[in-house]
Order: C-alpha cells, then structure tokens, then sequence
C-alpha cells in the first residue's frame, strides 16, 4: 500500500493523481459536501480541495435497494463475487489493477471489512442489523481496533437496546441514510480506508491521553498531523485526499463549537447584551427579535462580529497615530527551497498542505522581524495583520504599518526609495529582474486570458495594464501613481514568447524584500488619509464567502448563514487546527465595558441564594464603576478619559480593579461602539469619551452643579455648542458603518 503512495512508476502517479478517486471507491460512507471545482479547471496553479458550508457523512443499508449495484460498505457485503466491477463503475478513471490491490490489502488488514465480510457469509443476512459500536472509553487513542471492537451483529427481533445514542445501527434493507456522527471515532476510518487501512479510530468523545486527561478534537488532529522523522504515515503521503481530510476534521472541529454556541444562546446573550460586544445596527437591541435571533458571537474567531470587532480596534490605532504608511501583502511560494526539500518521494507541494503552512508562518515571523523589529522600512510603531487564504488555497497576509515620524514617507522622492513599479534592467540587477517576472507581473489578463479571476464586464478590476507615469505622483487616491515608463521594449512572460508584458503590468514591489523572500510580495505607500477607512475594511473583511442575501426576518440564524457562506481550504483549515495566529494588533486594544448604571451581568451560581448575590461587593465591581472608583482614590487618574486608563493601568479581573502600570503606552483603551437607537447608553459613551475624572454615573450627569435627569441633557448642557456638533459627528459615523455593513 506504502508504494502506491511513493512509486515514481506510472501506476504510482496515476495513483496518487485519482486518490480521492479511488477513496470513495472503497469508503464505507457517503460524504455530502460542496466543493468548488472551478478551481482546478485547465490545470491552473496548484491543485486545492475547497469546501463550502456543512459537511456530511452518510450510512446506508447492509443490502441494495432492489436493481440498484452495491455501493459503499454494501459492496463488501453483496455480490462480492462481482466486487471489482461494482467498484469500477464509480469512476471512469480506476485502473483494475490497483482497484485489486487495494482490495486485497484491505481484506487483509482493515477490521471494519473483517466484519462486513463475515456478516456476508451469515445465512440469516435478510434478519442482520448491524451496530458499529462507540469507542471504548478505556481503549488507548492510538492502538488499533480489533474486528471484534468495530461492530455487533444483532439478529432481527433481539433486543436492540443496548446500541447508545453514538453507535450507529445499520438496517438490512433501507430506503434511507443513517447520519454519522461527527464526534464517534470511527467517523474516519469508514470515510477514509486508504489513510487509515488499519481501521484506526479518530477523536471521538471518549478520547483521553496517556494520563487519562481529556483531549479536545483539535489538538488530537494537531498530533496526528505532526512530521514525524520516520516519514510512515500515510496522512502526509494522502496528497489531494490528505486535502479532503484536513478540510473534513476541521469543519467537524468548527462544527462542534458552532453546536455549543447554538445550544447555549442565553449565555451568548448574556455576553452581547452587557457591553462586551459592539453594536451592529439599530434594531440588534430590540426585544422583541432578541429572542428569535441566533447569535454567533466575536468569541468566534473569524466570525462577522469578530471581524466588525477588530477593525474598530485597528480604527483606534488611527486614533492615537494617524493613517497607515504601508501596505504589505506577501503570499505564499510553493516553490521555496524550504518546502521542496521536505517533500516526500513523488510528492508535490500541492501534497503537502501541512508545508505549506508551517514554511509560510516561518516565513512570516521572519517578515515581522525584518519589518517590525528590525525596521528595514523605517521605525514602526504600530502594525495590524491578518492571515487569508486565496481560493487556491495558498496562505496570504495582509499587514498595515505605521511609521514613527521621524520616518514617515512624505513625497515622491521618498516613495521611490521604498517601492519600484518596473522591470529592472537584466544586465544590471539580473537576479531581481528574474523574481519580478516571476512574481510581480500581474495577469496575465485581458485578450491573453479573458477568464482570469481579475476580470469584470470585459476589463481588469485591478486596472491593469497601469497607465505609463514618467515620474511618480502623489495620486488622488489611496496610492501614489508610480514611475512607470514607457520607453522600455516588452519583455516575454513565457518561454513560448506569446505574452509579452512592459512596465504598466508590474505590482508595485520593494527590491529588498521581493529579493530576500522568493515570492509574492506587494508594497504600496499609503498616500492618503482616504486609504484609511478602505484599507481597514479590506485587511478585516474576513474570510472568503458566497454572496448571502440580506434579510430582514427576525428569526435570523447567524450560525446558519456563517456556515453556509464560508468556504474552507486545507491550509486554512491546518493554520487553524495547529492554532497559528489568524491575526495580531500593535499596540494592543483594551475593549472596555460600557452599561447604563445598574444595568451590568451579574453571574452567580444557580444554587446561590439571592441575599447573598447582592451582598456580594464584587458583583458590583465593572471595569466603569472602578474607574469612577479609581478617580475618587486616584488624583492622577483624574486627568486620563475612561479609554485612556489602559494605557496608565491594567484590569485585574480576577481583583475587579485597576492597578497602575509600570510600563506605559503598550495598550490603547476602545469603549465598545454603541448605536445612536440605544438613547442613553449612547449619550453616556459620548460623555466618557469627552469628560475627565467623572467619579460616578450622577457626577457625569451633573454640569455647573445642576444634576440632570438624563445623561442626553447633561451631554447638551455641557457645551451646547460643542457637544452638539459632537454627538452629529458620533451618530454620522455610526449610520454609515452600520450602512456600509449591510451593503457590503
């Protein structure tokens, strides 16, 4: 089995080409998913199994249905005689010969099989149910299963009771599927016979480690997954079916989490609703929709509202220092040495999604050095990041930087020094003119490939070709118009010379970085205090979706729609499952809790008496009553807003209470956003944001010693001028947020 997957024979490549292929010839299961094969059409790039939305697992009958062919576990069972023809009219590309040795080595080895055929020679078929059984809860993770641990055989009109609510019962004759669980262990095994010949269970809930801890479903796929110097696991050698099932786990890992929070709404609710989230749009408070809404919450990483969340806390870092400067974009090589040398035999890197990950990660932390620390841009003193994958699959990050002024990049003369968009001279820089040929030429598009992605209503959304520029200009937009002549001859793309290509194809680029990492790498100044709003919501518009209709009904399921739109690819689905950070924010954002007065969650145990809840100081401690605490205790306090206390002192949550920080300026403070429908939440963030020292809700509402009612009349009678013109500022700017998030 081993040769298939590493022969440089023809029958090995032909193999390894049509695996996934040859997996469903011999699954047990039926696997329900959409998957994007638009991708791979022509042969393009790199191979890549991309998933959209649930997947799923089905159990049929023991027997065909009458004048259907035996599929799945069924041709184990049935006609056995005629095995390798049923087989072989799953797909036109199996080769008979390696149909025959899979068959042979699993009826030799695979105990799932062990009992299909056994229960194929009982006389009594016709009577048979089958229960293919949960893992024993003291069976070690690893060890392989016996025939006798996989299934029991139950003769029709015995007590079938004993089958628990994880084992799977198979009836004779079925005109329907069975649904396999996600979370019983041999959910891979039947799904996967030729990475797993031995039958070898997956995590399941009973799954523990050598010290009876628990293991959660990521981290078993995380050790699964591993390199390990022996180089005999066969995941690593699965190739494109190692794609699917990377693809299929991770969905499942997702899948349960998206359970809990489905299962738990009240406690999702609890955390939305005492200002620990921001606020989407208008009618998100009203009460009358609340309960028919399901929430998926920020806590999920990768979620819209975890998304709407951190670009508000990329948004305070223009606050505090003013737009970004550059724009980085850097996407994965397949073809960097680090990744070659680490393939197996016969394998290329489209096989191993797994090195793709990890190199590109490495690669990034090298990035971040050279940038950040190192600043080989000039001194930078705040950045944001966040990892994409594009819908080939490969690995991108987008990453904004803020430059110390001292470094700032203030005119054309400076732009040049940074980034170049032309063909180098070969004679002169011959190594940097390859790379930019290489990776840095746009396209090809237009009349040399009208279907490439870039293409809308017959032209480049991208605007290439770019218009000739003699010098570079400051541009009206959010980037610089590069030098980019036009007295260069045109250059071949390919060795056969039909695309040739001049200075308006070529991506803007940094010579130095494009040299020293091998790959994409895009650098564009960042001219404009326009480029802001936009490059923000580019870098967190989040992860690639299917366009999904805005609705209006109240009954609106947000863990529906985030399933249903989002599409998954392997080395997204490994970044994930061996936890890499997805995205990263310098200086850190402090979220501080904003809530009307007595108005915060108060949590307790539901066997606590209620005397004592409310005789319980700390129940009344929020991160806004201690500030108001702090200022009474505090004179230097006093002269700080309620979002800038991060920066001086840190919350301690387990003390409920602000403590003075020793190094400053490593955090900034955000008061999460609120919708101007909320009335007087939204009056009171107003006042936080303008007003130092308050010591107390009534102290925010008292001005000039005259206590107000309302914290909307104390806010008017602050500065009736001022204030005014503040609070048509704050409720414009929140209208057209929540605009531009409903239309996208």
């Amino acid at each position: 089995m081993v040769a298939l997957f590493s022969d440089q024979t023809n029958e090995g490549r032909h193999f390894r080409q049509n695996i996934r292929a040859y997996n469903h010839a011999f699954a047990f299961t039926s696997m329900g998913v959409h998957v994007d094969e638009r991708i791979n059409i022509g042969g393009r790039g790199i191979y890549t199994f991309r998933a959209q939305g649930a997947l799923y697992h089905k159990i049929g009958g023991l027997l065909p249905n009458e004048g259907n062919r035996p599929r799945f576990l069924q041709a184990y069972i049935y006609d056995t005689e005629h095995e390798v023809e049923n087989r072989m009219c799953e797909s036109e590309v199996l080769d008979r010969r390696v149909v025959e040795k899979i068959q042979h080595m699993l009826n030799n080895h695979n105990p799932f099989v062990h009992t299909l055929r056994s229960l194929g020679q009982r006389q009594d078929l016709p009577n048979c149910k089958l229960i293919l059984k949960e893992q024993p809860i003291d069976r070690r993770q690893y060890s392989l299963p016996s025939a006798s641990q996989v299934a029991a055989i139950i003769i029709d009109g015995d007590n079938a009771t004993i089958a628990n609510g994880r084992d799977i019962v198979v009836e004779t004759i079925s005109g329907r599927l069975s649904h396999v669980r996600d979370y019983v262990g041999f959910y891979d095994p039947l799904q996967y016979p030729l990475l797993l010949p031995y039958g070898t269970y997956g995590w399941d809930v009973n799954s523990r480690d050598d010290g009876g801890r628990a293991i959660t479903c990521c981290d078993y796929y995380a050790y699964m997954l591993q390199i390990r110097h022996n180089g005999s696991s066969l995941l690593l050698r699965g190739g494109r079916l190692l794609q699917q099932y990377v693809v299929d786990n991770y969905i499942k890992i997702e899948s349960q989490k998206l359970r809990w929070l489905r299962s738990n709404q009240a406690t999702v609710r609890a955390d939305l609703y005492k200002g620990l989230e921001d606020s989407l749009n208008a009618g998100q408070h009203n009460a009358g929709s609340i309960g028919r809404r399901i929430i998926l919450p920020s806590s999920f990483v990768g979620s819209p509202r975890d998304m709407y969340q951190r670009y508000q806390d990329a948004m305070t870092l223009v606050q505090r220092f003013g737009k970004p400067d550059l724009f980085i974009t850097m996407t994965c090589n397949p073809s960097w040495e680090e990744i070659k040398s680490e393939l197996l035999a016969g394998q290329a890197p489209q096989d191993r999604p797994d090195l793709l990950t990890r190199v590109f990660r490495a690669k990034l932390e090298q990035l971040k050095e050279d940038i950040i620390e190192k600043g080989v841009l000039g001194s930078v003193v705040a950045y944001a990041y966040v990892i994409e994958f594009q819908k080939r699959g490969l690995p991108h990050v987008h990453m904004l930087v803020v430059l110390d002024e001292n470094d700032k990049i203030n005119n054309p003369d400076e732009y040049d020094r940074i980034v170049r968009a032309e063909i180098p001279n070969e004679d002169v820089e011959p190594q940097l003119y390859n790379v930019v040929l290489k990776h840095m030429i746009h396209g090809p598009c237009g009349i040399h490939n009208p279907l490439s992605p870039c293409m809308k209503n017959g032209s480049c959304k991208r605007k290439f070709p770019k218009p000739f520029a003699p010098v570079t200009v400051q541009g009206n937009d959010s980037y610089p118009i590069y030098q980019r002549r036009g007295n260069r001859l045109p250059v071949s793309l390919n060795r056969q010379g039909n695309i040739m290509v001049d200075n308006s194809w070529v991506i803007p680029y940094n010579p130095w970085l494009l040299l020293r990492y091998d790959c994409h790498i895009n650098v564009e100044i960042c001219a404009s205090i326009k480029s802001v709003k936009y490059l923000y919501k580019y870098v967190y518009k989040g992860p690639d979706r299917v366009t999904v209709e805005v609705q209006s009904d109240p009954q609106y399921d947000e863990i529906k729609q985030f399933q249903d739109a989002r599409w998954v690819c392997a080395p997204e689905a490994l970044w994930k499952i061996f936890k890499f950070i997805i995205n990263r924010i310098y200086p850190s954002v402090e979220r501080m809790q904003i809530h009307l007065p007595n108005m915060h969650q108060v949590q307790f145990r539901a066997d606590e008496s209620i005397t004592n809840i409310l005789h319980d100081e700390s129940t009344r401690k929020t991160m806004l009553t201690e500030f108001f605490t702090l200022n009474h205790v505090d004179a230097e306090a006093r002269h700080y807003l309620y979002m800038e206390i991060p920066s001086h002192y840190r919350w301690i949550q387990a003390q409920r209470k602000w403590s003075k920080r020793k190094n400053r300026n490593k955090v900034i403070g955000r008061i999460y956003a609120v919708s101007p429908a909320e009335g007087e939440k939204f009056y009171l963030r107003i006042l936080l944001n303008h007003v130092r020292g308050p010591t107390s809700f009534t102290n925010l509402r008292t001005v000039n010693g005259v206590l107000h009612p309302t914290f909307k009349q104390a806010a008017e009678q602050r500065d009736a001028v001022g204030f005014k013109k503040i609070i048509r500022h704050h409720i414009g700017i929140l209208c057209t947020n929540w605009c531009s998030r409903v239309m996208g």
